[in-house]
């Protein structure tokens, strides 16, 4: 049975099922409505014509946002530096990706001496050769151990359903390939430089229906070899779900594999001595099976075993251990949890130019800001730090795979460029070493951490920047200004200072731009991370909520003047906060977003998510996802903020039907006229999820900000004030 929309005459037609399902089916416990399930179903001819007018009703809207050229000019400048990539050395030669200003997508380039002390270039791989399009991108790459040999990974669309083929880096010729559903696969090369370990999935024509995104395999590849001979390594009988990692020795003797069901934040890890077992047929020796933590583990080039673990330790500890005897009752910290700061990342540099005194090199984060220290070796023991430029950023840390003095990172904050640093560990000293091909001027904008407190008193920081000039002299807000919180909150993920052309060029027009560190996030470490999930995923948004209100309380800004923006996970975030506190927020910046809680794990990668929001097939799981769940949320005659869905046809993560039911749900209740608070579906074809072409990325930005821009009052026609100088 279907029942008519009262949706406002504006917005497109959308009939209403008149069904009501008891769930979980088994023992059902909850009546739970689905009005707009027709709407799940990208093809049926309803949804087609449905998203059809959608498009008509943002172009008609889009032409009221004044400014947006200039905001799209302004964003294409911000980016017209280009960006820069860390080195991945082997021997003298290095591969790195860059981007130069003009550029759709970053190249990889091979980078060799010329002889007096510059480098000669060669271009590998260029996605807009491939595919002028622009909808083609570069997700992985390997180098062999020799370097002659290049593992690299495309996928077409957006779907980021990768394909690995194997180049001969001479000639630039594929000599292996492709190799399809590689998608999230690790490349892990044996000493040969022939074979390599990889994970990839089964033919889907031999699997259950439904599942054909899932059933990982490791496997071991000769290059050249019909990949239907390839040797299945390890992964049968284990769940649908998981997820493996793989590493090998420089030497080539010790194999390390991790499995992890979806993302849950636990996972295993074995490892195999190859000189006693074939890589064939590795003899996997537990690490850490069991545990419920997060594991990684690989032997280095002095023999010892490195097990970096929050096991007994949820910011992080770094153990050393004898890889012949390498259970937990053997490990041995060389790097013990630090109270205040949460480990990130480490090397090794052992190179014959630091004697009998090499070091380990570490990266921390502390509330969400990065340091680097120096450690001896031997015992862990401080005997340094690295000065970073300001308060920002670092990228993993690289060495070179044989050993020695120098290791690579990439460093950003709110005003800097990505830029390539290096650290010498003779000398101390930190260079950049590279930074990208183009300069842009940025404005002169202040960016300062700020605390508040969420309801049940947990400290909750988030990043506020603004234009220096609209600050008091201590660096408060004059006025009220316009201003997009941000905020994501999920996966252990942390909300660190980078640069943004999208926030400096809202800040530029005269608005503010926060950024909160949310419980589900990895800012403080996995307890901070599971306290803002599963049962208690509710925390995520009171923290939301308190940052809104203390940047309300604190003059920052008003309601009327105050929009939420968050993508993926982010967008489950703000979508409970429109359908929680609508009255908090002018408008709401919602992309790729998750919120129908009862039927994720049906779409997509949803069901690799259980583990993070609960399974729905659990009455009392059901009952936490109900408790939040936007979609179910929703109730009419509410006065709902401005709202604009943003999402990708290719998406293979999170299905765009998440935003068509809620879009539709929201039409149907929200009592504010189209003009002054639309509602709005703005569907992009040709992308998904992740990496886009720069072309399509400037429009995006224009758009949303523009959006934001037209319902929070922030004027996008001013001049530009000063900028601060050129990055």
């Amino acid at each position: 049975m279907t029942v008519p929309s009262p949706a406002a005459p504006d917005y497109p037609p959308a009939e209403r099922l008149d069904l009501v399902e008891q769930l979980p089916p088994d023992a059902p416990r909850h009546a739970v409505a689905d009005p707009y399930r027709w709407l799940e179903d990208a093809d049926d001819p309803r949804t087609q014509a449905w998203s059809r007018a959608q498009d008509e009703l943002l172009t008609a809207q889009r032409a009221t946002w004044d400014g947006r050229p200039r905001m799209a000019q302004r964003v294409r400048e911000l980016l017209s530096a280009g960006t820069v990539g860390p080195p991945v050395w082997r021997q003298d030669r290095h591969f790195l990706v860059r981007r130069l200003g003009h550029q759709e997508h970053g190249v990889l380039l091979l980078r060799e001496p010329d002889g007096d002390g510059g480098w000669v270039e060669r271009v590998l791989v260029d996605p807009m050769a491939r595919d002028p399009a622009g909808t083609t991108t570069l997700d992985a790459y390997r180098p062999s151990p020799d370097g002659e040999l290049l593992a690299y990974q495309l996928s077409e669309g957006g779907t980021e359903e990768s394909v690995l083929r194997v180049m001969d880096v001479f000639t630039g010729y594929d000599v292996d390939g492709p190799l399809d559903r590689t998608r999230f696969s690790p490349v892990s090369w044996l000493p040969d430089g022939r074979r390599f370990f990889y994970v990839r999935r089964l033919d889907p024509a031999t699997l259950p229906a439904g599942e054909e995104q899932y059933h990982r395999r490791v496997w071991l590849h000769t290059v050249g070899a019909d990949p239907a001979t390839d040797v299945e390594v390890f992964g049968a009988g284990r769940a649908a779900t998981t997820y493996y990692g793989t590493s090998v020795s420089r030497d080539g003797r010790w194999l390390s594999v991790s499995a992890a069901e979806g993302t849950a934040p636990r996972n295993d890890v074995w490892l195999a001595d190859l000189h006693a077992s074939s890589p064939e047929a590795p003899a996997l020796v537990e690490v850490a099976v069991g545990l419920d933590s997060h594991t990684g583990a690989f032997v280095g080039r002095d023999g010892r075993l490195y097990v970096a673990t929050d096991q007994d330790a949820p910011r992080g500890r770094l153990a050393v251990a004898d890889p012949s005897s390498p259970g937990r009752d053997a490990w041995r910290d060389l790097l013990p949890e630090r109270a205040d700061a949460v480990l990130e990342d480490f090397a090794v540099l052992d190179g014959p130019e630091l004697g009998d005194r090499p070091v380990l090199v570490a990266s921390w984060t502390r509330h969400a800001v990065s340091e680097v220290t120096v450690h001896d070796l031997s015992d862990g023991r401080q005997v340094g730090d690295v000065a970073l430029p300001g308060l920002g950023t670092v990228g993993g840390l690289i060495e070179r795979p044989e050993g020695g003095h120098e290791v690579w990172f990439t460093y950003t904050d709110h005003t800097t460029l990505p830029q390539v640093h290096r650290y010498d560990a003779r000398t101390g000293r930190l260079d950049v070493w590279a930074t990208p091909p183009g300069a842009v001027r940025v404005p002169d904008v202040t960016a300062r951490q700020v605390a508040t407190t969420s309801p049940d008193g947990t400290t909750v920081r988030y990043f506020v920047v603004a234009r220096s000039d609209v600050l008091d002299a201590d660096g408060g807000p004059t006025a009220p200004a316009p201003t997009v919180l941000y905020g994501y909150g999920g996966f252990g993920l942390s909300m660190s200072p980078g640069y943004s052309a999208t926030a400096l060029a809202w800040v530029e027009a005269g608005g503010v731009w926060v950024v909160a560190c949310l419980r589900g996030g990895g800012e403080e470490g996995e307890s901070w991370h599971r306290d803002g999930m599963r049962a208690v995923k509710q925390h995520t948004f009171d923290d939301f909520h308190a940052v809104a209100d203390a940047l309300v309380a604190d003059g920052w800004t008003a309601p009327e003047l105050l929009a939420a923006s968050g993508g993926s996970n982010g967008g489950l975030l703000v979508g409970a906060a429109l359908t929680q506190r609508p009255s908090t927020f002018a408008a709401v910046l919602c992309a790729a977003p998750l919120l129908d809680m009862v039927r994720y794990q049906r779409h997509g990668l949803g069901v690799t998510w259980s583990e993070e929001y609960g399974d729905a097939s659990d009455p009392d799981q059901l009952g936490w996802l109900l408790g939040y769940s936007p979609y179910h949320a929703v109730s009419p005659g509410t006065r709902y903020p401005a709202t604009l869905f943003t999402i990708f046809e290719g998406d293979t993560r999170v299905d765009p039907l998440h935003a068509r039911k809620m879009a539709a749900a929201l039409q149907h209740a929200t009592c504010v006229e189209v003009d002054d608070a639309p509602v709005l579906v703005r569907l992009e074809t040709g992308v998904g999820h992740g990496a886009r072409a720069l072309s399509r990325t400037i429009e995006l930005v224009a758009d949303t900000l523009a959006f934001a821009a037209r319902h929070t009052g922030l004027d996008l026609r001013t001049p530009e004030p000063p900028v601060a100088g050129v990055r």
